[in-house]
């Protein structure tokens, strides 16, 4: 089985389109199409799963048509199931971008040397990326803006990222004392 940075998450099965052996699939890649440009999607063993002979973009998914059809019943029963291609397929990234994947797990330490926590996901809700951060504590979770202001530099050999942001941000417990 491949190890988790070997694969990347690139969408999700949304379920079937109608009954003609059709799925629906959710694509998280930058340019949605993208999704669909690695070659075949692959579950988290690595194993082929989809291999789209078209796919025609929907509301929030695309109509994907396959080579090895399945029932509706077949894709609703996989929905949720999270589609992947090999990290090796992809393009390395430019200067000061990122792959989420590589963020994941990195250690957050503020520029005055406070530990913050570590990345546990990236989000984005809309407007701009959200580092979602556990605490040192392990409970506690936040967000965090994931921009140059609050994330000045990205140290991925080093294994983390080096924060200044508003102390609003943080939780109470990671809050400097304020005079």
């Amino acid at each position: 089985m491949p190890s988790n940075h070997e694969l990347v998450c690139v969408g999700a099965i949304a379920g079937a389109h109608g009954v003609q052996g059709e799925v629906r699939i959710r694509s998280f890649t930058l340019l949605p199409e993208d999704c669909f440009a690695y070659g075949p999607l692959l579950d988290e063993t690595g194993q082929p799963l989809i291999e789209a002979k078209s796919a025609r973009p929907a509301k929030a998914h695309f109509v994907v048509q396959v080579e090895h059809p399945r029932s509706r019943e077949d894709w609703e029963e996989m929905k949720g199931t999270k589609l992947y291609i090999h990290r090796d397929a992809l393009p390395p990234p430019e200067e000061d971008e990122f792959y989420y994947d590589d963020l994941l797990g990195l250690r957050v330490v503020h520029t005055d040397g406070r530990a913050l926590g570590k990345v546990k996901a990236v989000q984005n809700f809309g407007a701009d990326d959200l580092l979602e951060i556990v605490a040192p504590d392990g409970k506690t979770a936040y967000y965090l803006p994931f921009t140059q202001e609050a994330c000045p530099a990205v140290r991925l050999a080093e294994g983390e990222i080096l924060a200044e942001p508003d102390e609003a941000f943080l939780p109470e417990s990671l809050q400097l004392a304020s005079d």
